[in-house]
């Protein structure tokens, strides 16, 4: 396990070259353990980052320096493992070596006339990776001789060895080089701000993936960070931007859930560095300390919530298990929509975690709630007392057989990290319309996507599951195990137990057609009834989002279209967008062709219930004058907020109604409301009118978990099938909490 490393990412300012000095001085004095440098030599206005780094060491005596990162072209693998080593040896061991293959590359060639395309300069980098390491290893016998396409070493004298093993961090973002990081290096660096696509945690399952096919261990690769956009306030201004307590909470998910074990800083400034070393980095070195060695406090241990026995607790779950007066029950406790208070969070890993915890809840006789991604917005993954088996660190995803298009994801995997790792393979998966959302509530359920009219829903394309039943067995189930199990799972999952891999067949897409409109909805109905006509009228390869918002200061309302056409056909996207130019009046539009990975990204935003809690919803076979007449009403009462309609139709309706225990399969449309807490009351009277026009209920998207709500989710035959079942494999009613049908 890598130790933690604290430090700063300082600007070589040739201005002003005493004030770097000063500050990295100010590292040191605050009790910090490394200092960064950009290395941009073509920058007229910086200090040659080598020198200042041989000068900061000499002013400070503990401190390790590096650049951040060493810009490969400008700095010659044979000369740069000389001067690496001669830094590392005069500091007694304190230097490490932060390594780029060469960002800004017109400035870079504007001071050498010399220039590598993306595919060379990673090849050149691989090459100065084997050049320096055989310079270092002095054991070696017989001279250093490297005959590559980027450089040459004849017959080069091995030596000076370093002080100590020099770390070689890299500075990747884009695949090719994350594979090299994994491959070849001992650390990986990037900056925080600039982790767009793929994301950090992504990024990270492609290093992990590319050491292991490497035969290394991925954990010897040092995970670090550099974070520029920091502060301290005494209010949240944004991540890292506040008083030092949300600096803890937001760091320490980073180390114990995501492995990191380095953070650079940047801004230069000195009261940063101060807060960060009086307050900061003893209380996170503190809380990661008693989290890896499972012993609480006596503070901790008042938290403990009444007549649970946490010392029952099986020796399989340490570790996993996040009590309230743990230091990560805040990022833990909540969903994207409620608060919660749970007695504990396990953190699951394995399918034997969720084994263990089911046994530990049933044992203790406490509510257990099942939480995926936690954005659900029935908001059932989380409550007060309790456990919450959070599957969020089961999130593999994996392409099991390209040819057959099988793939097999994990439940707490994200939709939108699944869309990158199929992107790879050309393949994609329809989930919903936003990247945070977990696999496993999402594809127990439904799952109306933005691809369903062309491909239906997301649990259509289920072919097996594993799952982990009542009395803790663990089944394969699929059409030929356990086929009643296999029909239910698919619409009703929550209530017959935890599933803790998916195998699905995905289909081929590649760049899909996307498009946003901002259409003036004073006339309400008229354009909820275009709109839906149009999309009915429309080829299966478009499915459409509309969400209804209400004016403010008494401005008109608005409605924001979503249009999505699921191949790169541009002129046949074009064609069919047109159309809805006509629904009403067009204030904004905007029109792309995109990979679909790029519509489905995954954030993974903290939650702290602070999504709208109360949502109804209803499915519809078609919008007439009167079902949007009625619409329109709902939203001129000005207590709910927003009415959002999406697509069905197409391809969902081409299952039959008795193939999974999801039955809708005439409706051509979604439609749910969603409101405040002080205006529930006044939206339920408003609903309870609006319901004579339903035909139908989408399970995730309503928080009414009243008995009469069960038939609007299933019908009959398929509500006493379930109960049927439900007595068979959960008599107790252990999963009761995703609208119970017992």
């Amino acid at each position: 396990m890598h130790d933690l490393l604290f430090g700063t990412f300082l600007t070589p300012d040739a201005h002003h070259p005493e004030h770097v000095v000063d500050l990295a001085i100010e590292t040191e004095r605050a009790g910090l353990d490394l200092v960064t440098v950009q290395d941009h030599p073509y920058n007229a206005g910086h200090l040659d980052t080598q020198t200042l780094l041989t000068w900061l060491a000499a002013r400070t005596t503990k401190l390790r320096v590096a650049a951040n990162v060493t810009n490969l072209p400008l700095r010659p693998p044979q000369v740069l493992a000389k001067a690496a080593a001669s830094l590392d040896l005069l500091s007694g061991g304190r230097f490490e070596l932060g390594l780029g293959a060469g960002a800004f590359a017109d400035a870079a060639f504007r001071m050498t006339g010399q220039r590598r395309s993306t595919g060379e300069s990673i090849e050149a980098l691989t090459e100065a990776i084997d050049v320096m390491r055989g310079i270092w290893d002095t054991g070696a016998s017989g001279p250093l001789r490297h005959d590559g396409k980027h450089y040459q070493v004849p017959g080069l004298k091995r030596g000076p060895r370093p002080a100590h093993d020099i770390g070689i961090w890299l500075g990747a973002y884009q695949p090719r080089m994350l594979a090299l990081t994994g491959r070849a290096a001992d650390g990986w660096l990037p900056t925080y701000e600039y982790l767009r696509n793929p994301g950090l945690t992504e990024a990270i399952k492609r290093i992990d993936h590319a050491a292991a096919e490497a035969g290394r261990d991925p954990a010897a690769v040092r995970r670090l960070l550099n974070v520029m956009n920091v502060g301290f306030s005494p209010t949240r201004q944004g991540f890292l931007q506040g008083p030092p307590e949300q600096w803890v909470d937001e760091l320490l998910p980073l180390i114990l859930d995501v492995g990191i074990t380095g953070f650079l800083f940047g801004g230069d400034d000195p009261r940063v560095m101060r807060i960060l070393g009086e307050e900061v980095v003893p209380a996170v070195r503190e809380a990661v300390e008693k989290e890896r060695s499972g012993v609480r406090s006596a503070a901790a241990l008042a938290q403990r919530h009444h007549g649970v026995d946490y010392d029952a607790m099986p020796s399989s779950l340490a570790g996993k298990a996040v009590e309230p007066g743990d230091s990560a029950y805040e990022q833990v406790r909540h969903t994207y929509v409620r608060t919660g208070s749970p007695s504990l969070v396990v953190r699951a890993r394995s399918t034997q975690d969720v084994v263990d915890t089911l046994a530990f809840a049933r044992r203790q006789n406490l509510t257990l709630a099942v939480r995926s991604g936690g954005h659900g917005i029935s908001g059932r993954s989380t409550l007060d007392r309790g456990i919450v088996l959070d599957l969020g660190r089961m999130n593999a995803v994996e392409v099991l057989d390209r040819a057959k298009r099988l793939v097999r994801l994990e439940p707490g995997a994200r939709w939108g990290d699944v869309a990158q790792v199929l992107a790879r393979e050309g393949l994609a998966m329809s989930s919903g319309d936003y990247g945070d959302v977990g696999v496993g509530g999402l594809a127990t359920a439904g799952g109306l996507g933005y691809l369903a009219r062309k491909y239906g829903l997301t649990i259509d394309h289920v072919v097996a599951a594993e799952l982990v039943v009542a009395d803790g067995r663990v089944l394969r189930v699929d059409a030929a195990h356990y086929p009643d199990l296999f029909w239910a799972l698919r619409g009703a999952g929550g209530n017959f137990g935890v599933v803790t891999a998916f195998e699905l067949e995905a289909y081929e897409v590649d760049n899909v057609a996307f498009a946003n409109l901002t259409v003036d909805a004073t006339d309400t109905a008229g354009l909820l009834e275009a709109w839906a006509t149009t999309v009915e009228n429309a080829p299966r390869e478009l499915s459409s989002f509309l969400a209804l918002l209400p004016g403010r200061r008494r401005g008109a309302p608005t409605a924001q279209i979503t249009l999505i056409y699921s191949n790169d056909d541009v002129e046949a996207a074009q064609e069919v967008f047109s159309r809805f130019l006509d629904v009403g009046p067009v204030l904004a539009q905007q029109a792309q062709l995109v990979p679909y990975a790029a519509i489905m990204v995954a954030h993974h935003s903290p939650h702290h219930g602070q999504g709208l809690s109360d949502t109804r919803s209803g499915l519809l076979t078609h919008v007439t004058s009167p079902v949007a007449n009625a619409a329109a009403d709902l939203l001129a009462s000005g207590d709910i907020l927003m009415v959002q309609f999406r697509s069905a139709g197409g391809a969902v309706n081409d299952q039959p109604a008795d193939a999974m225990a999801y039955s809708h399969r005439t409706q051509n449309f979604s439609v749910l409301a969603t409101t405040a807490p002080a205006l529930r009351e006044r939206m339920d009277r408003h609903w309870d009118g609006f319901r004579a026009h339903l035909d139908g209920m989408y399970l995730s998207f309503e928080t009414d978990t009243r008995p009469e709500r069960l038939l609007d989710a299933f019908p009959e035959p398929v509500l006493t099938k379930l109960r049927a079942l439900k007595a068979e494999w959960d008599p107790d009613g252990v999963f009761n909490r995703n609208f119970p049908i017992t």
